[in-house]
């Protein structure tokens, strides 16, 4: 019988190869293989730093891939249903950098939800890049921006036909998904590239009881996290690519501007062996999963002053699909934010959420989650219930508002505007000279080059208080601002972007 080449780890067997060879190591790094003796060898043993080597004779260079490295892409490629991969060593970030980068130059526009990563706004900065933003499908009930309707992308498109890419996020940070499909052939029929960021969908490459992954839609570019829920290490990413729209050429010279001249072949392996384990094991073992998580949310929906929002929730919304891999809680019927859960639940029961909203807590599964796991994520909630459900009444409302601030002028402009430092108040009817996120998940709530509103500021405010990890340039309670009266394009009025 012919052996599957899926089998295959070219990377990982060499480096391990090389490790073993008791090479005089005349080369970077200067751990030297392991023979300088720290806490962590002590702890880990030697063969983690066996496998920390900086491209020696044999195993090739993952800005110009010929050898090994190349092999490994192109079975990535394969087992996602691609034409072109390309391994990342430093985060999804550089990915979605690298192809905004490669899809538009500087006034190009590019079409995509306002929900997006910070690391989109900052390849919109690179690249110059102009964005036409889609409102996403808002969700006062749980406090969330979801998916972007087919309809306002077509609007879009319609007002903006000189646009050169339409932007996907497959699925949300809260596993919601557009239709992906309509959306990248409406984009293809206008000539336009379509670009996704599939950071949480990984595992929709492994698994046909999730939703559809961008290659099998027929997207040109996608990022995919295999960090996130694919098993490699953290930091340790693709670029797949199909069709003929996607210039390599430039994507390559884009990922080699971007990316370091020494990649840790620690990721890189990881890459290798997360795609091998994936592919023969990933079906079975997300088949599995899904019951179990099926099973998790019967028992979530017992625990009084608890909602779990599901998939039918969301269909009801209207909303297209959603990846069943994710458990949403609703935890403000208790009489909590989702920031207090998301935190009492840690402290109380060791359990370690993905993240929290003002409503919601997040969690997420892959083939790595146990049933000993969800079990635990079960009891964990019912100890919250039995100790504030009593009381929610005495509790504060936990409110909610999400803004979408209008745009000024392009997140470039901004960014390299004249800028003035201001407390968040002096700030109202100011324009954004900087990014303001909730990291995780790292969706601004605004971005250089937006209008500063009240409302606004009091978003701000409101995630400050409950102890959110805020990220911006400045301390709390200051904010850069554009300097009007120092900058060109400052005309007293909005312009048209």
């Amino acid at each position: 019988m012919k052996k599957n080449k899926q089998s295959k780890t070219p990377f990982f067997t060499k480096l391990k190869a090389y490790g073993l060879r008791n090479v005089a190591p005349f080369d970077v790094p200067g751990h030297k293989l392991g023979r300088i003796p720290n806490d962590l060898i002590e702890y880990t043993g030697k063969q983690v730093y066996l496998l920390d080597s900086n491209s020696p004779i044999g195993l090739d260079h993952l800005n110009k891939p010929e050898g090994v490295i190349l092999e490994s892409e192109n079975l990535m490629a394969e087992a996602c249903k691609a034409d072109k991969s390309y391994f990342i060593t430093n985060g999804t970030t550089i990915g979605i950098l690298a192809m905004i980068m490669t899809v538009c130059k500087a006034d190009d526009k590019i079409i995509l939800p306002r929900n997006v990563h910070k690391s989109v706004i900052n390849g919109l900065i690179l690249s110059g890049a102009v964005p036409i933003f889609v409102k996403p499908n808002i969700d006062k009930n749980l406090g969330i921006a979801n998916d972007m309707s087919y309809e306002s992308v077509e609007e879009a498109i319609n007002e903006h036909p000189d646009a050169k890419a339409v932007f996907i996020i497959n699925p949300t940070y809260f596993g919601v998904i557009s239709d992906i499909v309509k959306i990248t052939e409406l984009a293809h029929k206008h000539d336009m590239v379509v670009v996704v960021d599939e950071a949480h969908g990984a595992q929709f490459y492994f698994s046909d009881k999730l939703p559809i992954s961008a290659m099998e839609a027929g997207c040109d570019l996608t990022a995919i996290s295999m960090h996130k829920t694919a098993g490699s290490f953290t930091q340790s990413s693709a670029i797949l690519c199909k069709g003929d729209r996607v210039d390599h050429k430039r994507l390559r010279a884009s990922l080699n501007m971007l990316q370091s001249t020494s990649p840790s072949s620690l990721l890189l392996a990881s890459l290798d062996v997360a795609r091998k384990t994936m592919y023969f094991e990933g079906q079975k073992r997300i088949d599995n999963l899904l019951k179990m998580a099926s099973r998790t949310r019967q028992k979530l929906r017992e625990i009084p002053g608890i909602q779990v929002i599901d998939k039918a929730y969301f269909i009801d919304k209207g909303s297209f699909n959603f990846d069943e891999t994710k458990i949403i809680i609703k935890v403000s019927d208790l009489g909590l934010s989702g920031f207090d859960a998301y935190k009492l639940i840690m402290k109380k029961s060791n359990i370690q959420l993905e993240l929290a909203e003002s409503h919601i807590v997040l969690a997420v599964l892959t083939i790595g989650t146990t049933k000993n796991h969800l079990d635990r994520l079960v009891n964990g909630f019912r100890r919250l219930s039995s100790e504030y459900y009593k009381i929610k009444d005495k509790l504060p409302k936990i409110e909610f508002s999400y803004q979408f601030p209008e745009t000024y002028a392009r997140p470039r402009d901004a960014y390299h505007a004249p800028k003035l430092i201001v407390t968040l108040d002096e700030a109202v009817n100011e324009i954004a000279g900087e990014q303001v996120m909730i990291y995780p998940p790292g969706i601004p709530i605004l971005i250089p080059g937006e209008i500063i509103t009240e409302e606004v500021i009091n978003d701000i405010k409101f995630y400050s208080q409950k102890g959110s990890a805020l990220q911006s340039d400045l301390d709390d309670n200051y904010i850069r601002i554009v300097d009007t009266e120092n900058w060109k394009k400052w005309e007293g009025e909005k312009d048209e972007i």
